[in-house]
């Protein structure tokens, strides 16, 4: 059996997908270690995972608790603060696995596309690496727009040159952390590159996106594959007490948005003036007060955490920032969504969203009545779960974490293969 390196930001909900792929390995007799800054282990919650720390020099205590506070409100000064905080990580790790990954004596690496430093290393070592976008692609492709970027898709000459424009100010934005990729694959012997999209592995690709929840693609390379939501298999449900004559939408903002209380008060408001059961679960981010006020402007109930899957079996519609494990989530119960992106590629997920038909799309600064009748469409409109069905069938066949476990174990076990031929 293999033991496996997985390296990733230290986000909640990128660590979630990767532990669902670790626990479907692990089913398999193989060994995973989850390697980061000490404070990351928290992001784990099983057991059976293991952890090594790096990092204790340039990450001591309460700098992950600093990197999550820039990721909640990442706008102005706090973006490029962000930006600075993600080059250092990726610095750090270069410089630190190499001896890990020895010592860990590990066969092959589980590369989060958003951290540079696990591709960068393991070529760096000659050592066999899998990438996994937890997130939307970083993959380029000429004609579609960046993840981050909240365009539509478009063919037309103006289209196209927004696309290319919007390109350069990312890349421009991101120069400092491309210095560092750009630096350390210099140091380790590897061709040039600067951009998180030249740090994929030439193995095997993984996302948890189908076509359905893309633009058109055209492009993505042959190893490239699009397995659905990496989540662990479902234990236990809850199911809300409803009155049945009326409409039930769950609102959630994510793990690192459920601060967020004057767009809930929104959302609660456009809620009550539709008459519609509202479930919103903040996942920490709010105190009991700010619960009770919510419950106050509309809300029929108001949690910490709820179970996404069975919660989205019941509700009629989703109100979400668009994160794409949501949206994910929402296709598979063929629940409607109303996007209010706020950061990250959530405006990308918000306009493939719209662009296939699954749901709507509303701005974070909107009105209650904007927001009210943009839901009372969902609500009332068939278009959206019809178009929702190609969606769910593409999900439903795409296989998940057992199928990201055989692309892993296959695109390991055949450079080995390769590397003991040619040896």
């Amino acid at each position: 059996m293999s033991h496996y390196a997985v390296v990733a930001p230290p986000l909640y909900s990128h660590w979630q997908a990767l532990q669902a792929l670790a626990q479907a390995l692990i089913k398999r007799g193989h060994q995973v270690t989850f390697i980061h800054q000490a404070e990351a282990s928290s992001l784990l919650s099983d057991p059976r995972i293991a952890f090594q720390a790096v990092g204790q020099d340039s990450h001591p205590p309460g700098s992950l608790a600093h990197t999550l506070k820039l990721a909640a409100s990442p706008a102005g000064f706090s973006l490029f603060a962000l930006i600075k905080d993600m080059s250092r990580a990726t610095d750090m790790l270069c410089r630190e696995l190499p001896k890990v990954l020895k010592e860990l004596r590990v066969d092959g690496l589980i590369v989060d596309q958003m951290e540079a430093a696990g591709g960068l290393v393991a070529e760096g070592l000659g050592l066999p690496f899998v990438s996994v976008a937890c997130a939307l692609p970083v993959n380029r492709e000429q004609g579609i727009p960046l993840p981050v970027m909240s365009f539509g898709y478009g063919t037309d000459h103006r289209a196209q040159k927004l696309f290319r424009t919007s390109q350069r100010i990312y890349d421009w934005m991101m120069r400092g952390h491309g210095r560092v990729i750009a630096r350390h694959a210099e140091r380790f012997g590897l061709s040039a590159r600067t951009g998180l999209h030249e740090c994929l592995s030439p193995l095997a690709q993984i996302s948890q996106t189908v076509p359905a929840l893309d633009f058109p693609r055209r492009a993505l390379p042959a190893h490239f594959y699009q397995v659905g939501p990496l989540r662990p298999s479902v234990t236990e449900q809850r199911f809300w007490p409803l009155i049945s004559s009326r409409p039930f939408v769950f609102a959630s903002l994510g793990t690192l948005q459920g601060h967020r209380f004057r767009l809930f008060k929104t959302i609660a408001r456009a809620c009550r003036r539709l008459h519609v059961q509202l479930l919103i679960a903040h996942c920490g981010g709010l105190s009991a007060k700010q619960a009770a006020q919510l419950e106050a402007c509309g809300a029929y109930w108001v949690t910490d955490f709820a179970d996404q899957p069975s919660v989205l079996q019941q509700a009629q519609a989703v109100i979400t920032h668009g994160g794409l494990n949501t949206v994910a989530d929402a296709v598979s119960s063929s629940t409607p969504i109303l996007a209010v992106p706020i950061a990250f590629d959530q405006p990308g997920v918000a306009s493939r969203v719209v662009w296939n038909g699954l749901g709507r799309r509303v701005s974070r600064f909107a009105s209650s009545k904007t927001m009210a009748k943009n839901l009372a469409a969902l609500l009332r409109d068939d278009c959206y779960r019809t178009k929702m069905t190609e969606a769910q069938h593409q999900l439903s066949q795409a296989g998940g974490a057992q199928k990201a476990a055989d692309i892993v174990e296959q695109a390991i076990a055949s450079h080995s293969t390769r590397i003991k031929a040619t040896g």
